[in-house]
């Protein structure tokens, strides 16, 4: 980020590009004819859309290696069950619906090869309840959840369980049901949210622009990137490079409309500033370019390395989510340095109609921030004490922190799969809704084991409400399964931590059953998700720690300074613990959740430094850039002053296309646009214009240290101001 570079590299890049309308109308049109050329041959993001392991532990878990084993060793139990539950007003009526749906499931079996097996009360007898008015069949089925072949199986499955059911109440619930659900929500949500955030993103561009081909510019740059990046991940995933999910989806749609008008609005500001003191248009924008690329670009590669630092997670879902979003944002980089200044010179003195060239460069800095200027400069403690404090009440919100792993309480809107998880916890238990199996293998080969000692001691753990009468065995009889239903919510903590406790008591009972060096495995729901779990707190601290060391070395880089990204990354992690709190407040407390969505925090934490900092970057890089003609104390007023209208502005756009995100019937996707906005409204109106500066203030001339402002000459500095 040398300074003779972007003096250098950059005049040339913009002279070619922007020296003359003509060069501007080539470079749109080679943009028109890229992004047409790889949309020709590239599949659609849906063709290539895999959300299998969106929600899976690592491949190396013990929760993997025990579906495998159930697989291989007990190949009936393979598969995805759906379980139908039937409650009727008396054990008479239930009984007969159950009858009408298993025959009305045997011929479904016969036509549909994906139905796997079909086990009722008659096979396992805790699938009834003891007074006979609620009863469960398991389906079995093959395939990948994700697969729309098997999401048609599901609803075939439900269409046929009401048609049967007769007076009594049916639904269709477990794994598979809630697999179907929850693409269902997603896609009930996709167009809302592409339709919501382009309404919303215009109608403020035309607030803050007042020109309508403002807008126009902005929106069409966005499109361009987005397929752009559409079009390139959807070709890198059909080559195996990285999966793209529903959810990561959504949120390149929200973030590269937030990061792209962005950019366009800095853009904008600067060509206005520039037109101010150039008449020639491609002048302008020249100088322009030159004047944010620096910034701009300390931007781009903050956020697309901030992704990129997902990579280190052994989780499959943030592993996943990382390169598709970091494509995206490259894209919209490459677009705001070309594309968009391109577009803006074809419309000549038409883009800030009905406007015109010299009203709109005279729009430059606004009496509010002279005033926010004005308080920082006289009064840098009483701005420093109270925002720190203001901050540091917000995040005693944390105080009600707590995660939620049970997926299905997520769903914003009602479903079957819902539903039925209810019916199952009302009549049978919580546990029922997802018992656990403990695999014992001995692997020594037979040598007639005491299986029973093992269900008995299985029976005695805390939080076991039942174990299996008679452990399935497999065929060579080295391994057996123990049906293991808890007294709660399999999904709650006190499940997950219960896992553990399983294996110890099984292993134990395995040495005292005369099970030599036994093998134990724990499978099922709370297994899987307490195996996410503990690779998710592994990750959230490596991910941490990679963001806040590419966040500070970028600031160093841009800066020059080893003091400035001390206390910058300060103020961004109490930004995020303020936001955070914020958001555990208002959906835990308030709104009643089950809990923070187990990823959320993580993303808000990546998200909220990575595009946070781009404002302080705009800011400081203007200061810097300030100082070369003031001293330290007037060249903070003038890069505030300066900058606050169109960074507020930004950030106004950036928290608005966010909080879109709270449109979607996914608890995950509304927490996290909930947590994105208020801590962009935070960093944009708090911490950027109040928080930095006052440190700034007091810090004077070693704000930078251990670089040194230049000494400016008085004279030249008066005739500036």
């Amino acid at each position: 980020m040398n300074a003779s570079i972007g003096n250098g590299t950059v005049a040339r890049f913009s002279s070619l590009l922007f020296g003359s309308r003509r060069r501007a109308g080539i470079v749109v049109g080679l943009w028109i004819i890229l992004v047409g050329a790889l949309a020709s041959i590239a599949p659609t993001v849906d063709e290539v859309e895999n959300n299998a392991g969106a929600n899976d532990p690592p491949a190396s878990s013990q929760s993997v290696e025990a579906a495998e084993l159930a697989a291989r060793e007990f190949p009936r139990s393979e598969g995805t069950p759906a379980i139908v539950v039937v409650q009727g007003s008396d054990p008479s009526v239930t009984s007969a619906a159950v009858e009408r749906i298993v025959v009305a499931l045997d011929d479904a079996q016969a036509g549909d090869p994906s139905i796997n097996a079909i086990i009722t009360a008659a096979d396992i007898d805790s699938l009834r309840t003891a007074n006979g008015s609620s009863e469960t069949v398991v389906v079995s089925l093959t395939g990948n959840p994700t697969d729309a072949s098997f999401q048609d199986t599901v609803d075939m499955i439900r269409e046929v369980v009401a048609e049967a059911a007769g007076p009594a109440d049916a639904a269709v619930t477990g794994p598979a049901g809630i697999a179907t659900d929850t693409v269902k929500v997603f896609s009930s949500g996709d167009k809302v949210l592409l339709i919501g955030t382009i309404l919303l993103v215009a109608i403020i561009l035309m607030v803050i622009y007042r020109s309508p081909i403002l807008v126009v510019v902005a929106l069409v740059g966005v499109g361009v990137a987005m397929r752009l990046a559409q079009t390139l991940g959807a070709m890198m995933a059909d080559a195996g490079w990285f999966d793209i999910s529903s959810q990561t989806g959504s949120i390149m749609t929200v973030l590269l409309f937030g990061v792209g008008t962005d950019y366009a609005l800095i853009v904008t500001a600067r060509y206005r500033e520039a037109l101010a003191e150039e008449p020639d248009r491609s002048a302008a924008m020249m100088h322009a370019v030159r004047g944010v690329a620096e910034s701009i670009l300390s931007s781009v590669s903050t956020i697309v390395l901030a992704m990129l630092a997902l990579l280190t997670a052994v989780s499959p879902a943030l592993r996943g989510f990382g390169p598709y979003l970091a494509l995206g944002v490259a894209s919209m980089g490459l677009v705001a340095f070309t594309f968009t200044p391109a577009l803006m010179l074809l419309f000549g003195g038409k883009l800030f109609w009905p406007s015109t060239i010299r009203v709109a460069s005279g729009r430059i800095g606004s009496t509010m921030w002279e005033r926010v200027a004005n308080l920082v400069d006289r009064s840098p403690k009483a701005v420093l004490i109270s925002t720190l404090l203001g901050l540091l009440v917000m995040s005693t919100g944390l105080a009600g922190y707590r995660e939620s792993f049970d997926f299905i309480s997520g769903f914003r809107i009602g479903t079957q799969s819902e539903t039925g998880q209810n019916m199952i916890a009302e009549a049978f238990g919580p546990g029922e809704i997802a018992p656990s199996t403990v695999y014992v293998t001995a692997p020594d080969g037979p040598s007639s084991p005491d299986w029973n000692r093992i269900t008995r001691d299985l029976s005695d753990v805390e939080g076991v409400a039942a174990v299996g009468a008679e452990p399935a065995v497999s065929r060579d009889g080295t391994t057996a399964a123990f049906d293991v239903t808890f007294i709660d919510n399999p999904y709650g903590p006190a499940a997950l931590d219960r896992v553990g406790v399983l294996i110890s008591a099984a292993q134990v009972s395995a040495d005292s059953a005369g099970i030599e060096n036994a093998q134990v495995l724990v499978g099922g729901e709370s297994a899987h998700t307490a195996d996410i779990r503990a690779a998710l707190d592994r990750d959230n601290w490596v991910i941490v720690a990679w963001v806040l060391m590419i966040v500070g070395a970028v600031l160093a880089l841009l800066l020059r300074s080893v003091l400035a990204p001390v206390y910058l990354i300060g103020t961004l992690l109490l930004s995020f613990t303020a936001t955070l709190g914020i958001t555990t407040f208002v959906t835990v407390t308030i709104l009643g959740d089950a809990g923070i969505g187990n990823r959320v925090a993580v993303y808000v934490f990546v998200f909220l430094v990575a595009l946070g900092v781009d404002y302080t970057i705009f800011l400081m890089s203007r200061y810097r850039q300030e100082l070369a003609t003031h001293e330290p104390r007037m060249a903070l007023r003038v890069a505030l002053t300066r900058t606050g209208g169109v960074i507020s502005s930004a950030g106004v756009i950036l928290a608005a296309t966010f909080a879109v995100l709270t449109t979607q019937p996914i608890r995950e996707l509304f927490q996290f646009g909930l947590a994105m906005a208020i801590g962009i409204l935070l960093d944009t109106f708090v911490v950027r214009p109040l928080l930095v500066p006052a440190i700034m203030r007091l810090l004077d001339r070693k704000a930078l240290w251990p670089s040194v402002p230049p000494t400016t000459d008085r004279t030249k500095l008066i005739s500036r101001v």
